[in-house]
């Protein structure tokens, strides 16, 4: 059986998320211990996917004044 490539979710290395969010790898580290962002494990690695990176920073957006 073989999976359309459309069905496979974008999954971004910590290295990767940590410098599109402009945060550093250990912080990143942390949030996933304190399991406060949403995340993968793919085997031993550790992945996010990038849809619910979005949908996570969005649910966390502060309205301002």
């Amino acid at each position: 059986m073989t999976i359309p490539a459309d069905d496979i979710p974008q999954l971004l290395s910590p290295d990767q998320l940590a410098e599109r969010l402009g945060t550093s790898r250990r912080h990143l580290t942390r949030l996933v211990h304190e399991r406060r962002i949403p995340f993968v494990k793919v085997g031993w690695l550790l992945r996010f996917d990038a849809e619910e990176i979005t949908a996570w920073i969005d649910e966390h957006r502060s309205a301002g004044r």
